[in-house]
């Protein structure tokens, strides 16, 4: 897919903010739609069907914890990136933001430069989309790779996609250990600047939705699926 069929969304309550990441991601090529709020964005949303939302988390009327919820709760946009724009880095901001549906962060201030690796990280899957089937089957966990489906216990669980992503990886090979950086390579992209820490936050996500037996922790090493 070329970047002028690529259409993000941008919500952030202050205009200068908007203006700067608006510009330089056009300059990328890429279709620009702005909202001031996450009232706004929904309705933005709606319309347009946007590959990426970018939004900023501290906003009045609706932050965007509460937007990205409403967001993930409409079908047409359940394969939208959404990443949150935030000065905040505490770890429960994370678990927060990924909790609502969030794929990703970008923290406040941020380099034009790095917020496009940044971009083109996220939507690397959107262009390099696989659509052959592919069903796996852990005991009492199926993972529906195309369909981006998870059925524990008979039940259908959602996860964000990053979540989904670092999952698929993991059972990609069940006899073998992932390295941290390899996560980091296969799920976020070696263009993309990504902690350690994002992956544990992942990881405890998953171990919390799924079940601890399939994640076990190598010491140093990474991580490796259990069955």
């Amino acid at each position: 897919m070329k970047n002028d069929q690529i259409k993000i969304l941008l919500v952030d309550d202050e205009p200068d903010i908007l203006e700067v990441i608006g510009y330089n991601l056009s300059q990328e090529g890429y279709k620009i739609h702005k909202a001031f709020d996450g009232k706004e964005a929904i309705k933005v949303a709606k319309k347009t069907i946007p590959h990426l939302i970018i939004i900023d988390i501290m906003m009045p009327n609706m932050d965007g914890i509460e937007t990205c919820e409403l967001l993930r709760e409409n079908k047409k946009l359940e394969n939208t990136i959404i990443v949150f724009l935030t000065a905040r880095n505490e770890e429960y901001s994370y678990i927060a933001g990924f909790n609502a549906g969030a794929d990703d962060y970008i923290t406040k201030p941020i380099k034009p430069k790095i917020l496009s690796s940044k971009v083109k990280g996220l939507l690397r899957r959107i262009q390099n989309k696989n659509n052959t089937e592919s069903i796996l089957t852990f005991g009492d966990l199926v993972i529906n790779v195309n369909e981006h489906k998870i059925i524990l216990d008979g039940e259908e669980i959602f996860l964000p996609k990053k979540e989904f992503e670092l999952l698929c990886l993991l059972t990609s090979d069940t006899t073998r250990v992932f390295k941290r950086q390899e996560i980091i390579d296969s799920v976020w992209g070696s263009d993309v600047l990504v902690t350690t820490r994002t992956i544990d936050v992942h990881i405890r996500l998953l171990r919390k939705k799924i079940g601890k037996k399939y994640f076990k922790t190598i010491k140093g090493v990474g991580y490796k699926f259990t069955t």
